[in-house]
Order: structure tokens, then sequence, then C-alpha cells
């Protein structure tokens, strides 16, 4: 039960908070009759302010999560998805639409809370099989929504007026299940148990006695000194940690983390690549709209929403079932994606047909979905729990920070304010660039492996090709 109830709990919030019928249609929404904005207000200047609060919020929420332990942001994400859907229900103008974007980037920026507050309730041997629970609802909740609002509005006929509604009633019922789950007990880095540090204690003996004391990660330091060696008064007096013990803890972790050179590429890619996925995902509809307006011809996104989604998640299973060395021919793999990527943005917008434009989402985010899988593995096969939520973190945060410079320069009115094919063509060059950034690495990478394994034959050492410089750059981790 202590498994089972947390994480039903956690699979109905998932499921209803991700239900979003409208979702698909809110471009076509925001520009009908029922909001009646322009292209250039929804495009330039409403859905920016998304980005910039989802940048400006993400790293304080991150800190909250965990200060709080992570069951009240969750109420407060829940609270906030309420807010936005009754605003876009209810509220009329730029001003008010635009305040509804900052509540969504408060939602989206605590979705840490819902992917982290499974670890603190469960044990570590559980972790594989909630965290698939978790992950695998949220995506089933976005294809349903996608999928029941296509067919209601396809063969229902109901308004998108209704599709909102229908939205904010799912959002309602998500609200109810955080209030339920169990209050957690223990914390990532502000707080600690004397059983947290006796974990410790135990991580660091086990080292030692495995000849691998160097190894900093098995004994993170607190406050300052290494757990083992701390007396135990210390550990049950000091329950707490300071916000400047948690970010110096955090920049250390975040050095030693980022010395890994494939480490370093992966995040590299996932960065960039997540930065132009968020746009091209962001405003696709609006590019939509403009090759088949809504108020003119049947639209289809729904489907396409839903389809790119399974297949998204389709790809991601099939992973694990890739005859890939990742290790060797990672960069160019990136590389070649990468271009497939890029050609599909640059076919959304120069054939300016609206069934490619769908083939080519489909395909776009079935690509995204399969390397972010392959690059989440890659990161997290060295790490520990800790350092998968501090890199992923980083990873994010620097996409979002990439993505705020894009839109700022690109989309804002108060940068150049590009029309949406302007904008999709930068996109394509975009992910042109990353593809030419891994390729030249790729080539790096073999010509090196290829130099170091002519410099043992010359040497005579006897080495196997496993001391080449790349692999024990991973094996360094």
């Amino acid at each position: 039960m202590s498994v089972f109830y947390p994480t039903l709990l956690l699979c109905v919030y998932g499921f209803f908070s991700n239900m979003r019928p409208s979702e698909p249609f809110l471009t076509a929404f925001l520009m009908g009759p029922d909001k009646n904005l322009t292209e250039t207000q929804v495009v330039n200047e409403i859905f920016p302010i998304w980005t910039y609060s989802y940048l400006a919020l993400l790293f304080p929420v991150f800190l909250a999560t965990d200060y709080l332990c992570y069951k009240p942001v969750l109420v407060l994400q829940a609270t906030s998805l309420v807010v936005t859907y009754s605003m876009l229900l209810k509220a009329q103008g730029m001003v008010a639409m635009q305040l509804l974007e900052f509540f969504f980037g408060l939602a989206t920026a605590s979705e840490v809370a819902y992917y982290s507050y499974i670890y603190s309730v469960v044990e570590p041997a559980h972790y594989q099989r909630v965290t698939g629970y978790c992950r695998s609802i949220t995506l089933f909740g976005s294809a349903a929504g996608s999928l029941t609002g296509q067919l209601l509005l396809s063969l229902a006929k109901v308004q998108l007026l209704h599709l909102v509604i229908i939205t904010l009633a799912s959002a309602a019922v998500a609200f109810i299940a955080p209030w339920f789950l169990p209050m957690p007990k223990r914390s990532l880095f502000f707080h600690k148990s004397s059983g947290s540090g006796e974990e410790r204690s135990l991580r660091s003996s086990s080292a030692v006695l495995k000849e691998k004391a160097e190894d900093t990660e098995s004994k993170v330091p607190l406050n300052g000194q290494d757990v083992s060696t701390m007396p135990q008064s210390s550990e049950t007096r000091n329950h707490s940690r300071g916000l400047l013990d948690v970010l110096r803890m955090l920049f250390e972790d975040f050095l030693q983390c980022y010395r890994c050179r494939p480490l370093l590429a992966w995040s590299l890619w996932w960065a960039l690549a997540t930065c132009g996925y968020f746009q091209v995902i962001n405003y696709a509809q609006p590019l939509w709209e403009k090759v088949r307006p809504s108020h003119d011809y049947e639209i289809y996104n729904g489907y396409v929403e839903t389809l790119s989604t399974l297949l998204g998640a389709l790809a991601a299973l099939l992973v694990g079932y890739l005859p890939v060395c990742w290790s060797v021919w990672g960069e160019l793999a990136l590389c070649v994606l990468s271009l497939l990527m890029a050609v599909c943005v640059f076919v959304m917008d120069m054939l300016k047909n609206i069934w490619l434009c769908y083939g080519s989402y489909v395909l776009f985010r079935a690509t995204y979905m399969l390397l972010i899988t392959v690059a989440t593995f890659q990161i997290a096969a060295s790490l520990n729990m800790q350092r998968y939520a501090l890199v992923f973190g980083v990873n994010t945060f620097m996409a979002l920070l990439l993505q705020t410079l894009l839109t700022l320069v690109v989309v804002d009115s108060a940068g150049l304010g590009l029309d949406v094919f302007t904008q999709f063509f930068i996109y394509g060059g975009y992910f042109t660039f990353i593809a030419v950034i891994f390729l030249l690495a790729g080539f790096y990478k073999l010509a090196s492996r290829k130099r170091s394994e002519e410099e043992v034959l010359a040497n005579g050492s006897g080495q196997t090709g496993s001391d080449s410089p790349p692999v024990s750059d991973a094996s360094s981790c």
C-alpha cells in the first residue's frame, strides 16, 4: 500500500492534468470570435510570455520543491492549471492572456515536483516501475485529450469554447488528487534525517571497501564536512541546510559532472535541440493556421498531436532495442537525425501544404523523442539520482535560456517580431547548425580514436581498444 497509494494518486493527477482537449486548437480559439485576437498579438506578444516565465521560475521552483518537500508545489501546480483554464474561459483581452501564459509557465516549471515526488515516498527498488507508470500516464493523458478534442470537433461539431470547458473540468479533477498525497518526510538538499546520514555513511564505507574512496559522489559533503566523520549529535542537531550550503553543494556537483566529455556532448545536444524543439511545437499551430485557416476549413490538429505523441512514445520505447553503439557513433547519429529534424522544419515552412506540415511535424516529434531518450540514458547511466536531477535540471535551464534569447530576438514584438514563416526558416537553419556541430564532433572523435590506436600499436604496449580516450572518458564519469 505504501507504493500503490501515492502512485495511484500521482497517475490520476498526471492523466487529468495533461488531458487538455483544447490544447491542439489554442491558436484557433485565441484568433477566433471568442477572443478575437490578431496573429501578431498571439504569436509575438502572448506566446513569448510562457517562455520568459518558465525560465524565470524554473530554478526558484526547483529549490522550493525540495525545501517544501514536494507536495505543496504539486498543489501549486494544480492550482495554476485551474487558474490558467479559468482565465482562458472567462478573461478577455491581450493583457489577460499574457497573465494566463504566466500562470501556465508556473505550472510548467512546477512539473519538477511531479517527477520527483515519488522518489521521496517509495523505496529505490520501486523507482523504475513507478517512473514508468507516472511518465506513461502523462503521455496517455495528453494523447487522450488531443483525440477527444478532435473527435468532438469533427463528429459532434462542438464549439471550441466547449473544449475549453472540458479542459477546465479535467484540471479541476486533477486539482483534488494532490491534497490526498502523503507528505514526504525527507528531501534531497535542504532537509535531512539521521537515516539519510546513515545511508551516506554506508555508501562511503562501501566505496572504501571497493577501493573507490576517491569518488566524491559516494560521500557528498554536508555543511562542508564529510558525513562519515561527523559526530552523531551534529547530525541529529542540524536538521536543515542553509541556502548558501545548498547552492555551494549544487555548484560542486555541477563542476564534477560536466568534467566528463561524453556527458558534456550529450548535454550540449540536449540544450540546443530542446530549445529548437520547444520553439517548433509552440509555434506550429500558428503556422498551420496560416496554411489552412480554421475559419475556412476543417482542421485536424487533434489527430496530429495524438499520433505524434503516441509515435514519440513508441520511438522512445524502441531505443532499447536499437543495435547501435552510442559511445562510438553517438555524435554522428545526432548529426544525421538533427539534419532530419531540420529537413522536417524546412518542409513545414516552404511547401505550405497542410498534409506535408502534419506529416513533417509527426516525424519531427518522433525523432526528438527518440534522441532525447538516448541522451537521457547515456547521461543517467553514469549518475546517481542526485546528479540525475541536477544535470537534467541544468540542461533544461540552458535550453530555456537559449529559447528565451531566440524568442526575444526572433519572435517578440520588442525584437524583430518576424512572421511565422520566417521564424520556421530560422528554426530549420538552427537545426542544420546543430547537425554541423555534431558532424565535426563525430569526425574529431573517430580521428582521435584512430590516432590513439595507432599510438598503442606503435608503442607495443599491448593495450586493448577499450583504453582509447573516448571509452576512458565515459568510464571516468
